[in-house]
């Protein structure tokens, strides 16, 4: 690390230049969409799904009858008893039938008997024609390719709304497609939004901690290069991976966090050093150079290990058979490790090209007192009931997810009053009978009245409210079952748990739905934890170990982590399950917590956590190794770092409060959630319960068994 400082300290405008062209590379590739398509085109939008019994059953019914893409179109304020008003709208509807790739349009105008056929009674509003609303259905052919039905859509889209025009009545278009529209480009509004939120405060804020523009400024520049460099990673993943489209936001947020963080650590560490080798008003060439090199050597070093703690945490989700947290855990672990190398070359080498104005004199304390000296020796004096206090506190804040409800929702991401999904709740309102089933069940056997009789039990089963048998190819039957109420509701996952487990005589089922797909994804969740939490644990131990000597530091760092991420979850229950603040945040309760969101929070906040623990361990160490007792090692430490971890915890809130002003749901849960988590970590646990504990331990902070400390020896990294 030492050789790379030099390096960097001689040759700064390689790094900067070399940076600056990546930059532009990349944000042209993957927003400019130079190459055709940008990375906003190319994402996906849906529940998370594995191949489980949900996914089996879709499967079979596919292979009997290809899914169709559809849009509909809702007609409102229509003159349905006016012949020429009807008239005018079947000309225009007929159009519809003649765009390439429409396979069949169904509305109430193009019947052979009128509007007033029982057959088309299902389009109508009310099954009549006096409430003036109607819906026309277009299908799409099967096996479109994405340009082929994108072309399609679009011309269905305008004719569609033709149709309305020449009726002289107002039409909305929705379906699958123009959700994902609405979603994505909310998503890349929201990004912008935060974004535009966060990096002006965050400057600021800066400013305010270094004292100038030059310093504060240096951070954002490596910033605003990682999202350019973690837009591009995820521009490439999504060639290989359905990305969804809050992948995005997620990683971003966490990309431009941590290079804050990252380049915030650098520059302080940088200045640090600068003063020590200050003999003049103005710091000599070789004495810049110097400083860059033990700033790389030692914060870089840090920020070496803090990334590949976050890593480690990311990489957990890579065991779970989920392709979306596969795929935001590869994105996750690219975007840490593109903030890594941004912060310990780029901001380095912007240090270096403004060492003039960063080596004022005076303009770096390295005292050994101060505010937080004084908090660690308030602590140490009562360790257990400071212990006692701040467990109490985030137990009780943990308390609510003990009761956490999980859901996976669809246009409910979209904020209330959103045009798509006023468009969906209106169409399951006005028109029943176009709803899908909530719960649908794949039978094996060619016997009709066999499945029949079976699917009449499911009848008197609480909440469900009508149940159709109807064949399903040559050998299978197809059971639909519409359930009161949310289709992912407690009744309808009892309702499929009950169908799972029910023995029958003669045939098998399988059954889908999103009730049956939101308990395949828990149960893969469920069947994936242990090895995630083994990998994350023992990656993060091995980590830590390597930097302290000790096995008792990382498993204390360890369980102060669950119980703070226990809190975080608390909090975010309490705010979108319960619900509270719902005006404050502009969000619209579904009564319970996206089902990815509790898994995601565990993951980048356990990542966060250990970043913080990063930052106060590595000085700790570095003093209790120069010859400290550990009590004063533990207060030098927090004294030369509680400022740099209170100020990166509020950089890392600033920049998660930005996106808990956007629109997206799921996005808003995830942001409110890790900054709870941040501010609980940096508070009650860095400030409190790490010196009070390690106060408590004593000299047994930094025990380990003979052949461990052999190994340190051997291995360890001597951590500045």
């Amino acid at each position: 690390m030492t050789r790379l400082g030099g390096v960097i300290g001689h040759h700064p405008w390689r790094f900067v230049i070399a940076w600056a062209v990546a930059a532009v590379v990349c944000f042209a590739v993957a927003v400019g969409g130079v190459t055709g398509e940008s990375l906003f085109n190319r994402l996906q939008s849906g529940a998370p799904g594995v191949n489980g019994e949900a996914q089996k059953a879709q499967d079979v019914i596919s292979s009997v009858e290809p899914s169709l893409t559809t849009l509909t179109l809702q007609v409102t304020g229509a003159d349905l008893t006016d012949p020429a008003v009807v008239t005018a709208g079947a000309g225009a509807t007929a159009k519809v039938r003649d765009i390439p790739g429409v396979n069949d349009v169904r509305s109430p105008l193009l019947a052979p008997n009128g509007v007033t056929d029982p057959s088309v009674a299902s389009l109508l509003s009310g099954g009549s024609t006096a409430a003036g609303k109607f819906v026309t259905v277009v299908d799409f052919d099967a096996g479109l390719d994405k340009a082929a039905k994108d072309t399609a859509e679009a011309a269905v889209d305008t004719a569609l709304l033709d149709v309305a025009t020449a009726m002289d009545a107002k039409g909305t278009v929705g379906g699958f497609g123009p959700v994902l529209k609405a979603i994505t480009s909310t998503i890349e509004r929201d990004l912008l939004r935060g974004e535009g939120i966060a990096l002006p405060l965050t400057f600021l804020v800066m400013l305010f901690v270094f004292g100038g523009f030059l310093a504060a400024g240096m951070p954002i520049i490596g910033a605003v290069v990682s999202i350019g460099g973690a837009l591009l990673s995820l521009f490439g993943f999504s060639h290989a991976l359905d990305l969804d489209a809050t992948v995005v936001n997620i990683v971003t947020l966490l990309g431009l966090g941590l290079s804050i963080d990252y380049g915030l650590l650098i520059v302080s560490r940088f200045r640090e050093e600068l003063s020590r080798r200050e003999r003049r008003g103005r710091a000599t060439p070789e004495e810049v150079i110097g400083a860059a090199e033990r700033t790389v050597d030692r914060a870089g070093r840090t920020v070496l290990f803090s990334g590949l703690t976050v890593a480690i945490a990311l990489s957990g989700l890579l065991v779970f058979e989920a392709d979306i947290m596969k795929a935001i855990g590869l994105a996750g672990v690219s975007v840490v490790l593109v903030a890594m190398v941004v912060s310990v070359t780029l901001v380095p080498a912007l240090a270096v090209l403004g060492a003039k104005r960063l080596s004022r004199k005076g303009s770096v304390q390295e005292s050994d007192t101060g505010f937080f000296s004084r908090l660690a020796h308030g602590v140490q004096r009562r360790p257990v009931w400071v212990i006692l206090g701040s467990v109490a506190v985030l137990v009780t804040l943990a308390l609510p997810a003990f009761g956490m409800k999980l859901t996976s929702s669809g246009t409910e991401l979209l904020p209330k009053g959103a045009p798509q999904r006023v468009f969906f709740e209106s169409l399951a309102a006005d028109y029943p009978a176009l709803a899908a089933p909530e719960v649908s069940v794949v039978a094996q056997s060619a016997d009709t009245a066999a499945v029949t009789t079976w699917a009449q039990t499911l009848e008197s089963r609480p909440g469900v409210t009508d149940v159709a048998v109807r064949p399903l190819g040559a050998d299978h039957q197809l059971v639909s079952i519409m359930v009161a109420g949310d289709p992912n509701s407690e009744q309808a996952q009892a309702l499929v748990h009950h169908i799972r487990d029910d023995t029958r005589p003669g045939f098998t089922t399988l059954t889908t739905g999103q009730a049956a797909g939101q308990i395949d994804f828990l149960d893969s969740m469920t069947r994936g934890a242990p090895y995630a939490v083994g990998l994350v644990v023992l990656g993060t131990f091995v980590l830590l170990f390597l930097m302290t000597g000790s096995v008792i530091v990382p498993i204390k760092a360890l369980i102060l982590n669950v119980i703070s991420l226990g809190a975080a979850l608390g909090v975010t229950v309490w705010i979108f399950e319960t619900p509270h603040l719902e005006g404050l945040l502009n969000f619209s309760s579904v009564g319970a917590v996206e089902s990815m969101v509790p898994f995601l929070v565990l993951a980048f906040g356990f990542g966060l956590s250990m970043d913080y623990e990063v930052f106060l361990l590595s000085r700790i160490t570095e003093f209790y190794r120069a010859g400290h007792d550990n009590d004063r090692a533990v207060s030098l430490g927090l004294q030369r770092t509680g400022r740099i971890i209170t100020s990166a915890a509020l950089l890392i809130v600033i920049v998660f409060g930005g996106f808990i002003a956007g629109d997206i749901l799921i996005i808003k849960e995830m942001g409110l959630a890790l900054v709870a988590a941040v501010i609980v970590d940096s508070t009650l646990v860095r400030m409190l319960l790490v010196p009070a504990t390690m106060t408590l331990l004593g000299k047994w902070n930094w025990w380990a068994p003979a052949p461990l400390r052999r190994l340190h020896d051997r291995f360890g990294i001597t951590e500045g």
